[in-house]
């Protein structure tokens, strides 16, 4: 087992439509050893869409965790001062949280949570998944793969064709690009072709 011992801040935002693959490598994670806690984003523990409810998304994460998700701001906040994991991954991390994170705003409890972890300077993982990847966030998402203890899993564009600027990273890299991270290193390659998998 790959993450035996290492305790993990899961923390999922609204990219709704990826929510079924990312729970999916999430269960994997927690076959690999790793003592998963998940964190959901207001979008995600509020916000019924086409994809799914709300409601249960975070049973799902409750299920294969065996962890009742984080869910306000509040209640990420301890994440920091407790020291409460080795290495946090966030998956899917849409554009507004790739935005709002670049630049420092912090009012969701997935940014609360990132933000806590960060300030013990340990391991971001972020798994991105947004439509405008090379248009307003192409700038974001260069500052991220600047910032110190930011990981990012490998990414690239999924319909070029019809969404010229969306970009989404390759979900089954993810415990791969932990373990890398947990090392202090960045997988490679990090820009990699999604739309054929």
């Amino acid at each position: 087992m790959r993450l035996k011992g290492i305790r993990l801040g899961f923390v999922v935002t609204g990219s709704h439509c990826c929510l079924k693959e990312v729970l999916t490598e999430t269960a994997k994670l927690v076959a690999e050893g790793a003592d998963v806690t998940p964190v959901v984003s207001y979008a995600v523990s509020t916000v019924d869409t086409r994809f799914g409810k709300a409601a249960d998304w975070c049973s799902k994460l409750n299920e294969i965790t065996d962890r009742e998700p984080i869910k306000t701001i509040d209640a990420a906040e301890p994440i920091g001062p407790g020291k409460l994991f080795d290495i946090l991954a966030v998956a899917p991390c849409t554009g507004n949280t790739l935005a709002k994170l670049a630049n420092g705003v912090i009012d969701t409890p997935a940014l609360m949570a990132i933000k806590a972890h960060l300030r013990n300077q340990r391991p971001v993982v972020l798994a991105i998944s947004t439509n405008d990847g090379l248009g307003l966030n192409a700038k974001n998402i260069a500052t991220l793969i600047n910032t110190k203890n930011i990981y990012m899993v490998p990414f690239g564009q999924d319909n070029p064709a019809a969404k010229p600027n969306s970009l989404v990273a390759r979900f089954d890299r993810i415990l791969d690009t932990i373990c890398c991270a947990l090392e202090g290193k960045q997988i490679q390659p990090l820009l990699i072709q999604t739309a054929d998998k």
